[in-house]
């Protein structure tokens, strides 16, 4: 690069002395009064003269870059009226005046300070002036000039991208254009080869070439493949200097992709494929899968399968998975190995999308042969049918056989079948089944009316092998005879007027069957043969299902006959004739002028005795009034009066406290606390008395603890022997429940009177001293007298 710049800067150098200058080694620019002058040497003794023009500055050129050491000289100002003595001074004004280029204010000589770069800036435009310096004055009007800088090749060709990518299908033609890359270059195009840029191919070859004017990447051979090879590296470089020697390069590096084509058929890797599967797999179960395999990718790749023939093309079907591009063969039809156990089939493989381009490079589809071998399994016994209808009577008697079932085993083995109902279908038992033929018959009546259908199960299973059964539905249709006689529609509710006239329609009726004839029903009306003549109503058949009550007679009498019964004979037309009797209440009513009714209750014919509203009133609240005295009766005979609990006061006898109830035993706590028995502590806190009010005149006493140690017949015995011994005790017996009850207790009786422990009369004289409340007491413990008594 450095040569370069030399050589360029001597060119140019030799080229400006050329130009501006003769022998003398600067340029000069001169000025006369008369004229401006042009000069190129003081020495050369020939001017031009030019009349009547502004002075005009010749362009100065200058080169870029320059590397030398001292400033580079670009030219210099001078005018006729410099003397040489200095009294004129040269003055730059403009475009870098003073930084970039400076001038000797004496000799007029330009230099250029710095080095310049004409991608920066081309071309500078400057003013230049003399004036005097004593006077100031300028000797030459102002005027402009311009340095214009030469271009030197100092830039290299630069690629819009450090890396290209690019793609082309494969099997593509050579000069089928890839992708154009440019670079461009710095320098004046407009100024020699520095900017012209020549393209050309450092790795890639021989797959792609590429212009070297333009740019173009081309392929450079025919049928690359993509299976062979996919991404190619291609670098490109671009010159100046038109590719010359000494000119500066760039380089690019462009990612080229071959992209894929259908080009290639799917084959299969292998020519026939083995499958087995068991006679009782279901209809669409997968029995294995098979691919084609296609070196293209994508959409290209695409496979459709199909079976073409063989002797298995109606049992078996096959299907694309669209994912992994694999036939997936599956059961069509039923399997059976004893009718058939070995299957072929042709299964196709072709592309979806082929190519026409490449049609010449051979059928895109492949065949494979594939077998499906069949396993024997033990099967459930198959019915004749796949379900079965029987009719039957529903007058059919018990025992009768309705139909058959008939099922068998599909293996060689030939296993024997039995037969049953399923009773979750037959939850009345109506129907039964003769185990080893499969006869169906009726075990209970049969009614259509009730139920027209029965939908019952059949089970058949194999008697070696009772897991093996199956079930098959039967519908059993109850056919209708002709057992139900015909009745009234409905209850009609029939009057007749007072004043009715002869032959008037009162009633027309109607009747239903629930039986259902095939031709329809047909019914007819008249009165039964014991009121063949009716001397009041009479019955018209309308031969239409319906008939007509008509009267016989002028005028009714409610106060005579309020209510007559009519019984109607009805039958039908079907064999057996099925008749019934249905009797019709007519009520005699009270009717107005156009034949309306107005009354037919009991109110009016009360009303018609004599009795008004006010007294059937006056009847109700005396009813109502002796029911409740009879209420009030009844609760006061139930109370009760409470009897005392001392019967008499003169009964000397012990006094016994009555409560008119029976207690619960043991499991009894209402009637006393039991926690006395169960807190030993509680028994020994001082408890007044509930029987009594005592007075407090003695002093208790307390005795020690019991408990400890001690079951509760000793305690009773303890407790005992202190009331016996205890003077403070009072003179009658009272009953303690202690909650102990036990077998045949040796205790005996709880009472005093029995519970002596000493010999002789124990003495209650102190009865007296207790004050007159005792009195009663000490009259009867007290002395003698009272125990003669």
């Amino acid at each position: 690069m450095r040569t370069c710049y030399c050589l360029s800067f001597l060119f140019w150098t030799c080229m400006l002395h050329v130009v501006h200058m003769t022998p003398s080694p600067k340029r000069t620019i001169k000025y006369s009064q008369n004229g401006r002058i042009l000069g190129l040497s003081q020495d050369d003794g020939k001017t031009l003269h030019r009349s009547k023009r502004g002075w005009m500055w010749n362009q100065f050129f200058l080169l870029e870059e320059y590397t030398g050491s001292d400033t580079q000289y670009v030219g210099k100002l001078h005018t006729d009226q410099d003397k040489g003595d200095g009294n004129l001074k040269y003055i730059l004004t403009g475009d870098g005046a003073g930084s970039l280029f400076v001038i000797d204010e004496n000799t007029g000589d330009i230099h250029a300070a710095k080095k310049l770069d004409r991608e920066e800036k081309s071309l500078y435009v400057l003013r230049a002036k003399a004036i005097d310096r004593k006077t100031g004055r300028q000797v030459e009007p102002e005027s402009e000039f311009i340095i214009k800088i030469h271009d030197i090749n100092d830039n290299e060709p630069k690629f819009t991208k450090d890396m290209y990518t690019a793609s082309v299908p494969e099997m593509s033609g050579v000069g089928t254009s890839v992708i154009q890359v440019t670079a461009t270059d710095a320098d004046d195009a407009n100024y020699g080869n520095s900017a012209k840029v020549v393209y050309s191919i450092l790795q890639g070859q021989p797959y792609f070439s590429v212009d070297p004017e333009t740019g173009i990447i081309k392929t450079a051979l025919p049928d690359m493949s993509r299976e062979n090879r996919e991404q190619y590296q291609v670098v490109i470089q671009a010159k100046d200097m038109g590719g010359q020697m000494g000119g500066l390069s760039g380089t690019t590096t462009v990612n080229i992709t071959l992209t894929d084509v259908n080009d290639n058929p799917p084959r299969f890797p292998q020519s026939t494929y083995q499958f087995s599967s068991p006679e009782s797999a279901s209809l669409g179960t997968p029995l294995g899968r098979i691919k084609a395999n296609d070196l293209d990718v994508g959409e290209n790749a695409a496979t459709e399968y199909s079976i073409s023939n063989g002797d298995g093309s109606d049992m078996f079907d096959i299907i694309t998975d669209e994912d992994t591009q694999e036939g997936i063969i599956t059961i069509k039809k039923q399997l059976d190995f004893e009718n058939r156990m070995l299957y072929s089939l042709r299964v196709e493989a072709a592309n979806t999308h082929p190519d026409p381009r490449f049609f010449h490079l051979g059928p895109f589809k492949d065949t494979a042969l594939v077998k499906v071998s069949v396993e024997d399994v033990d099967e459930p016994p198959i019915f004749s049918r796949s379900s079965y209808i029987i009719e039957v009577d529903e007058d059919a008697k018990e025992g009768t056989i309705i139909g058959q079932v008939i099922a068998q085993d599909p293996d060689t083995t030939k296993n024997a079948i039995k037969y049953s109902v399923d009773r979750h279908t037959d939850l009345d038992r109506i129907f039964n089944i003769y185990s080893g033929n499969g006869s169906i018959f009726i075990s209970k009546p049969l009614d259509r009316e009730e139920t027209p259908w029965h939908n019952i199960t059949v089970i058949a299973t194999e008697i070696n092998n009772p897991k093996q059964s199956s079930q098959i539905p039967v519908f059993i249709r109850i056919l209708d005879i002709n057992d139900h006689a015909p009745e009234f529609a409905k209850y009609y509710e029939t009057f007749v007027c007072e004043n009715a006239k002869a032959g008037q329609l009162v009633q027309t009726v109607s009747a239903v069957d629930k039986d259902e004839p095939p031709r329809g029903h047909k019914f007819f009306f008249e009165l039964v043969p014991e009121f063949a003549v009716h001397p009041n109503f009479s019955v018209v058949d309308n031969k239409d299902n319906t008939a007509g009550i008509l009267t016989r007679r002028n005028g009714y009498s409610r106060s005579k006959m309020s209510t007559y019964l009519l019984p109607v004979l009805i039958f039908d037309n079907d064999y057996p004739i099925q008749s019934s009797t249905g009797t019709l209440t007519i009520r005699v009513c009270a009717c107005d002028s156009r034949g309306n009714m107005q009354s037919c209750n009991a109110e009016a014919l009360l009303l018609s005795a004599g009795l008004s509203t006010g007294a059937l009133i006056a009847i109700l609240l005396c009813i109502i009034i002796l029911l409740v005295l009879v209420v009030l009766f009844a609760a006061l005979k139930r109370q009760r009066k409470k009897e005392p609990l001392i019967i008499s006061k003169d009964d000397v006898r012990d006094n016994i406290v009555t409560y008119n109830d029976e207690g619960g035993g043991e499991e009894d706590t209402q009637a006393f606390d039991i926690g006395t028995l169960r807190n030993p502590e509680a028994r020994e806190e001082s408890k007044m008395r509930r029987d009594v009010i005592p007075e407090t005149i003695f002093q208790i006493r307390r005795t020690a603890p019991l408990w400890e140690n001690i079951d509760i017949q000793e305690f009773i015995q303890r407790r005992l022997k202190e009331n016996d011994l205890d003077p403070t005790a009072p003179p009658y017996d009272s009953l303690a429940t202690y909650a102990y009850e036990g077998n045949d207790s040796i205790a005996n009786s709880l009472s005093s009177l029995e519970s002596l422990t000493m010999d002789g009369n124990q003495d209650y004289d102190y009865l007296s001293d207790w004050g007159p409340r005792f009195k009663k007491l000490a009259d009867m413990y007290g002395g003698d007298d009272s125990d003669r008594d």
